[in-house]
């Protein structure tokens, strides 16, 4: 029962989080006006924002207009409702899992604010960079289990390998190669509370795992010719990625590496 409930919890927040997607890169607020139809303006019913069954009752279309309502909206729910589930089964009603869905949460909306935009909105890095440091200095008087040890310094050294790694990455492209763009400062800024959350040892992970993701993905896209090597594509996408991965099964790949030696 509990299970079911964390991923209708899920499938309600992937609701708000379509809302913030959409309104936060137009600077739109994310509360006034109320969801609407963005051909007709047609104000949403209450039957008509039901996460999933809405846009299957409606087969994809506008009530008033008969517009196409993209598949991204009922997708991004799915998915936050699996994600929520999945840390749930994970962690279970546990500090860590209101945490990490916390986290998730935001990393949705940049995800996909990322990947259309090419923009991590700076309200966004704010927004976890306040939740990411409360839970530090929480963690220096009462110990969390969310860093592997009870080290108070864990959380700000992992904030300082994520941001200054991809700070070095940025200086280096842009010294050696003369580019502005080898690295964007959102990037940067969001490695700030990812590392501040996840610890010294997941956020060497998270951006390990992040440039392989991203290094496959991209010989990927070359190989089919969709992209070309001069393309630039966000790489906000694969840190969420690699940051989900990490959150999920971090320690367990981590031991296993080390087990191999």
């Amino acid at each position: 029962m509990l299970e079911f409930l964390t991923f209708i919890i899920g499938l309600i927040v992937g609701s708000f989080l379509n809302v913030c997607i959409y309104r936060i890169p137009r600077e739109l607020s994310i509360i006034y006006p109320a969801s609407h139809c963005t051909e007709c303006g047609y104000n949403l019913s209450w039957f008509d924002l039901i996460p999933l069954f809405s846009y299957m009752g409606l087969r994809g279309r506008c009530r008033s207009c008969g517009s196409p309502i993209s598949l991204r909206y009922p997708l991004i729910e799915l998915l936050t409702g699996i994600v929520f589930l999945m840390q749930y089964i994970m962690y279970g009603l546990t500090p860590a899992f209101m945490i990490y869905a916390f986290l998730m949460s935001i990393l949705i909306v940049v995800f996909f604010i990322d990947l259309e935009h090419m923009i991590i909105p700076n309200k966004l890095v704010m927004l976890a960079a306040i939740a990411a440091l409360v839970v530090a200095l929480a963690n220096a008087f009462v110990p969390l289990d969310i860093y592997g040890d009870t080290r108070w310094w864990n959380p700000f050294l992992g904030a300082l390998l994520g941001s200054g790694f991809l700070l070095m990455v940025a200086v280096l492209g842009s010294l050696i190669f003369n580019s502005d763009e080898a690295m964007g400062g959102g990037d940067i800024k969001l490695m700030l509370p990812l590392g501040l959350l996840l610890g010294w040892r997941l956020t060497i992970l998270t951006l390990f795992l992040s440039v392989l993701i991203a290094g496959g993905v991209g010989i990927l896209l070359l190989a089919l010719k969709i992209t070309s090597r001069k393309s630039l594509i966000p790489f906000g996408p694969f840190i969420v990625i690699a940051c989900f991965i990490s959150i999920m099964w971090g320690y367990q790949i981590i031991n296993w590496y080390w087990g191999i030696y």
